[in-house]
């Protein structure tokens, strides 16, 4: 049998109340959560295989909102259907055709003018997990108005403008991600120590699978809970540091 990619259980999961809001600006909708107080910060999410709407995603947005971000994670799916726990994995390859994570060009930019005109952002910072990952790879080398990104697990296609990041770039991974070699991760070290002109870094998190730094709190496992929290600081100290 094929090992499942990205799936991690979205089985047995907490129901989750959410911080913010859902707004909609042009073609796009997206959930919100700001700090209580002004701040003319932002981070974008991009959401994985599982939408805008799946809880897991919706805890990171308010998780960020909480450290002082305007923090907002759109429907890159544009209103389609996102993947499903239901959906068949041989169904998988045809589905990606139809939702590109190196295809978000548009929506991004509608974003980034959304949080600038009706949020007076000034720095914006972008963050993705999985599909996400792969996307915010593309986005820190296409878009010179993200002031720094984190790319959870994404995975990596090898082709030489892969490396050349405009803006300092953080990769996380896990030990045990069945969807990203090492060989993999060994090599975007190399490229990136070659072309990169920008501040980067690439951890690894001993013992964790694909899917990890996005548990809720009730959703970990003790075992995953220390480094869970560490990913998920190290984010945060990333964002702190350029925005």
């Amino acid at each position: 049998q094929m090992a499942d990619p990205f799936l991690y259980d979205t089985g047995e999961r907490s129901k989750y109340g959410c911080l913010g809001h859902e707004v909609e600006f042009g073609h796009i909708k997206a959930y919100v959560c700001r700090p209580s107080f002004f701040t003319d910060k932002a981070v974008i999410v991009i959401h994985d295989i599982f939408g805008w709407m799946f809880p897991d995603i919706r805890y990171i947005v308010d998780l960020i909102a909480g450290h002082g971000y305007i923090t907002i994670c759109p429907d890159f799916f544009k209103g389609t259907d996102p993947w499903k726990t239901t959906d068949h994995w041989r169904d998988f390859a045809d589905w990606m055709k139809e939702h590109d994570p190196m295809k978000v060009d548009k929506e991004a930019d509608a974003v980034l003018k959304y949080l600038k005109e009706q949020c007076d952002a000034k720095k914006i910072g972008i963050v993705g997990f999985s599909w996400g990952g792969m996307a915010v790879h593309h986005l820190m080398l296409k878009n010179p108005q993200l002031t720094a990104g984190v790319s959870l697990y994404g995975i990596i296609r090898d082709s030489e403008e892969r490396y050349d990041l405009l803006n300092p770039t953080f990769f996380i991974f896990g030990e045990k991600d069945h969807t990203i070699s090492y060989d993999q991760i060994i090599l975007l070290e190399e490229k990136l120590k070659q072309y990169c002109k920008v501040a980067y870094k690439i951890k690894v998190y001993p013992g964790q699978v694909h899917g990890f730094a996005q548990l809720k709190p009730e959703d970990m496992k003790p075992d995953d809970k220390p480094y869970i929290e560490e990913a998920r600081k190290d984010m945060i100290d990333w964002i702190k540091l350029f925005i």
